[in-house]
């Protein structure tokens, strides 16, 4: 299930899901939010050895895939937060968020669609809210598929509010993009 970034679309009746290491991204720990995790469900930090995984999902989500070699350069940027969701060893999902000083964008998340129902994108959402707010981040932005009512229903839940339409942002099929907007130093 792919939800809202980019080029999301969050596939067919999918939930976003995920968990999180600690606010300072080492490690990892059972992930949070709302919905118990699964049984060995963990979200950490993403590594080199990920990436081929991350790009199968990657392509199975998105109609643009990035490629391999975008991971890689992202995996030691400035500002990126990269994170993977694992099932016992099975790498089930991935996010990515960029943030500039005090404002962040949700890149990328999915989560496979075998997985998808049952939380992990929304624990996923969560556990990249924090990371944006450990950073000092006091808004999230992100593109979602107009067309995407799953993932778009998803981000109203969490607080989304839209803030604009990017016009054709999406190729095959062509479609617009919602631009929504969280504000983070909200508690809600």
């Amino acid at each position: 299930m792919t939800m809202g970034t980019r080029r999301t679309p969050l596939a067919a009746g999918a939930s976003p899901s995920g968990g999180a290491d600690g606010p300072s991204g080492a490690g990892s720990r059972p992930s949070g939010s709302g919905a118990s995790p699964l049984p060995g469900e963990r979200i950490r930090r993403m590594e080199a050895r990920d990436i081929a995984r991350v790009v199968e999902l990657e392509s199975a989500a998105f109609t643009s895939p990035w490629h391999a070699h975008t991971f890689h350069r992202l995996l030691d940027r400035e500002g990126s937060e990269l994170l993977v969701v694992e099932i016992e060893d099975k790498l089930v999902g991935y996010a990515v968020l960029w943030c500039v000083v005090d404002q962040a964008e949700l890149a990328n998340i999915a989560v496979d669609p075998e997985w998808q129902r049952r939380g992990i994108g929304s624990r996923l959402l969560e556990t990249v809210l924090e990371r944006a707010r450990a950073r000092g981040v006091i808004e999230l932005f992100l593109e979602v598929r107009a067309g995407n009512r799953v993932a778009r229903e998803l981000y109203h839940r969490r607080g989304f509010v839209p803030v604009g339409v990017r016009r054709d942002y999406y190729d095959a099929p062509r479609e617009d993009a919602c631009v929504l907007r969280l504000a983070l130093d909200d508690p809600s």
